[in-house]
């Protein structure tokens, strides 16, 4: 009987970190320069999305499309792409066809905000279906504890992964290093570990740092589609054990 053996990699500490918010501003392009294999998430339809995603393409970063989304604070200003509560199945997949189509280069999605509708199976079905048309992967960004993407990426077959850590939601030097700290040890304790960071001035100059040191620690930086294909291949280890073992 064939001995089915695990990828090397898959026994290393391993680390993603996406930078969010991606688009806007021109200074953006600038977190390009960070060492590693760092991933990108970029807000559709925003003035230097299509310059960053061309940039970020020579150089073979990894790309997400960062899908606006409704949040629970109505007054938060979403941004052009936006999925809301009011859209029915049409006008929502549009939007997100389009969204995708203006950034061929993505591999994968996740939520720019989104604390409401990532709650609401409904929406979350219509924009599964878009991708697992599209064979793209799904990041919850796990803005809301009640976020039901997972669950749903799950009944339609995408492959997804959930946010661990936020770097920089209190960008000081101080709380930056806390949460680099956590996300270390939840990569000790799991094995990988994913994080969310933006593109703020305190946070690039802290990463630029930081990532030189993380191998010399004994973690690697990888892109997030590696840790997305890392969970199938383990699921899929663990069903044949379990198939074997009857």
């Amino acid at each position: 009987m064939a001995i089915c053996l695990l990828p090397s990699y898959v026994h290393s500490k391993q680390i993603a970190i996406v930078i969010d918010d991606i688009g806007n501003h021109q200074r953006d392009l600038e977190t390009l320069n960070l060492p590693g294999k760092i991933s990108y998430s970029i807000l559709p339809h925003t003035p230097f999305s299509q310059i960053f995603a061309q940039l970020a393409s020579q150089t073979n970063k990894e790309l997400l499309l960062h899908v606006p989304m409704q949040a629970l604070d109505q007054s938060k200003a979403l941004g052009p792409g936006a999925l809301t509560n009011d859209m029915n199945k049409e006008q929502l997949q549009s939007t997100l066809y389009n969204a995708l189509a203006s950034l061929p280069q993505v591999k994968g999605v996740n939520n720019h905000m989104g604390s409401d509708l990532t709650q609401k199976s409904t929406p979350m079905k219509w924009t599964m279906e878009v991708l697992k048309q599209r064979g793209l992967y799904f990041l919850d960004s796990r803005t809301t504890g009640l976020s039901q993407a997972q669950n749903v990426a799950n009944l339609y077959g995408v492959e997804n992964v959930g946010r661990h850590v936020f770097l920089d939601n209190i960008p000081n030097e101080q709380q930056l290093q806390f949460r680099l700290d956590e996300l270390k040890h939840k990569a000790q304790r799991y094995n990988f570990a994913i994080a969310i960071a933006h593109p703020y001035p305190e946070t690039i100059e802290f990463l630029s740092r930081k990532l030189p040191e993380l191998e010399q620690q004994g973690f690697e930086l990888v892109p997030l589609s590696q840790l997305v294909e890392r969970k199938y291949i383990q699921l899929a280890q663990a069903e044949s054990k379990a198939v074997n073992a009857r």
